[in-house]
């Protein structure tokens, strides 16, 4: 072989080896089950003739080009792979396919979004890496009345799958693991965020939510604080127990808040 011929080859094969890699990277996690409606871009090394892009049809399909149909609908990426070259092997086509599969648009896989969200639905996956955090912006965010803790339910590797994530903490925090990569099938729910009840002689009495670390000097501030007839140092707090009963207490200012408790402010006495 001259030398001209040899850098050539050599050259052919890094750019090849890069445009691979970087398909590679685009792809997301080689363990995605193709599903109906993907779509996907073949490339075949050194056999440009062979590239196609294609969806795959309901029942799993695709055409390729001299192998004619095959199915890849629920074979991992690294598998569909293997699966087109092994065809193109024993078909006598080429002697030692390189084949790359490259995940362009994923539409087989959906998430259901469900609960206290701007616009609850079921989402496409579009990418093999969407996020907790893209999924909940398709759907418009979460709601003022959703709580802080999203529900995210699925399988993983075959087995049941349920993580509960602080929202606000995968932006507090520079990094969070939290930002899970969502799957075909998952399921967010964002469940109501739990309040509290103000009554008696309150500026605005009523039901609200309760912030995080919320006090009673807080929750009674929201409230608009006491009326002229009313006392915050006759303050009672109607709790519910574990066993259904409830227990009424003299609450503290800097006393914590919990779900469902119910302030009453009473009367000054003079």
């Amino acid at each position: 072989m001259s030398l001209p011929t040899l850098l050539r080859s050599l050259l052919l094969l890094a750019a090849s080896a890069f445009l691979a890699l970087g398909a590679q990277a685009q792809t997301g996690p080689v363990d995605y089950p193709l599903a109906a409606g993907d779509t996907v871009r073949v490339q075949v090394f050194q056999n440009p003739d062979l590239t196609l892009e294609t969806r795959i049809t309901e029942s799993g399909l695709i055409s390729f080009p001299l192998i004619g149909s095959i199915r890849l609908g629920g074979l991992p990426v690294s598998a569909a792979e293997k699966k087109i070259a092994d065809a193109l092997k024993s078909g006598g086509f080429l002697q030692n396919p390189q084949v790359t599969l490259l995940l362009t648009q994923i539409r087989g896989s959906q998430v259901s979004v469900l609960g206290q969200v701007g616009r609850p639905g079921r989402f496409p996956l579009e990418t093999a890496s969407t996020r907790l955090s893209d999924m909940l912006a398709n759907a418009g965010g979460t709601a003022p009345s959703g709580d802080d803790v999203v529900i995210v339910s699925g399988q993983r590797a075959g087995k049941p799958f349920r993580k509960l994530v602080d929202l606000p903490a995968l932006f507090l925090r520079e990094r969070s693991d939290d930002d899970i990569v969502l799957q075909g099938g998952d399921v967010i729910y964002v469940h109501r965020a739990p309040v509290f009840y103000v009554y008696g002689e309150a500026q605005r009495p009523g039901s609200f939510r309760i912030e995080r670390s919320m006090t009673v000097m807080q929750a009674l501030a929201l409230a608009g604080g006491p009326t002229a007839r009313g006392s915050r140092d006759r303050l009672q707090l109607h709790r519910q127990q574990d066993d259904g009963s409830v227990k009424l207490l003299a609450p503290q200012m800097n006393d914590l808040v919990l779900p469902n408790d119910v302030l009453y402010v009473r009367e000054s006495l003079f």
